[in-house]
């Protein structure tokens, strides 16, 4: 059994990834398992609060019983940095694989405000997941990677996590999924429309004011783990 704790900000190929593992046919899956108790200790207003909180389960200990007591074969969490705050516990992560999705603040940040307005620091979580590198390791990949090669970067993934590729992680049915979580109306809207990774991206957005500046405080943190990535070459 290889359980996989994926980690991440929003707005990076996240949810494609989450597709991809599902599509394996071997391993179970969950949707950003603790957003419902980060909603729920923080109060933050995000979208969709009330409906992610009548939704999801918002005890953690709930959350960690429920994904503990899976059964397939293997169990991949998209996790988001960020949540992992005070009261959210971590000691269910210890000996599970580590895997670190990342993908440049300057299009996060671009994609994120189309949805979600004024994000700071905290939101695209780069300082959390920095922290929860440096406290569990894993292995760091960046979405430009697995975009400009998917079979090859996918195929050194598993390697590196101890999975045996399949070629059935390449693609996936259009439209939701069973393992979306409530939120995926507000935020899946182009992986909805996808069957597979897409393309290489193009050229970096532009940002100006506090996106600049936002992009700006999030690159050390950023090159960091990039530093560690794992390519295909």
């Amino acid at each position: 059994m290889v359980q996989i704790a994926a980690w991440s900000g929003p707005r990076n190929l996240s949810t494609a990834m989450m597709y991809a593992f599902a599509a394996r046919g071997d391993c179970a899956v969950r949707d950003e398992p603790f957003y419902a108790p980060f909603l729920g200790l923080t109060g933050l207003d995000h979208p969709m609060r009330d409906r992610i909180l009548a939704a999801h389960p918002t005890n953690p200990d709930t959350v960690v019983a429920d994904f503990m007591a899976e059964t397939q074969p293997h169990t991949y969490l998209k996790l988001m940095a960020h949540h992992m705050i005070q009261g959210v516990p971590r000691n269910w992560a210890q000996g599970w694989q580590h895997l670190h999705l990342i993908r440049h603040p300057a299009r996060v940040i671009a994609s994120y405000n189309l949805k979600r307005d004024t994000p700071t620091l905290d939101d695209i979580g780069f300082p959390q997941q920095v922290d929860l590198y440096e406290q569990f390791g894993g292995v760091v990949i960046g979405s430009a990677t697995i975009r400009a090669d998917p079979p090859a970067a996918l195929s050194r993934l598993c390697d590196a996590l101890g999975l045996p590729f399949k070629d059935a992680m390449l693609r996936w049915p259009a439209g939701s999924h069973p393992s979306d979580g409530v939120w995926a109306s507000h935020w899946y809207g182009a992986v909805h429309g996808s069957t597979g990774f897409a393309g290489p991206e193009g050229d970096l957005p532009v940002l100006e004011d506090d996106a600049a500046r936002l992009a700006d405080a999030a690159m050390p943190f950023y090159e960091t783990l990039l530093r560690r990535a794992i390519t295909t070459g």
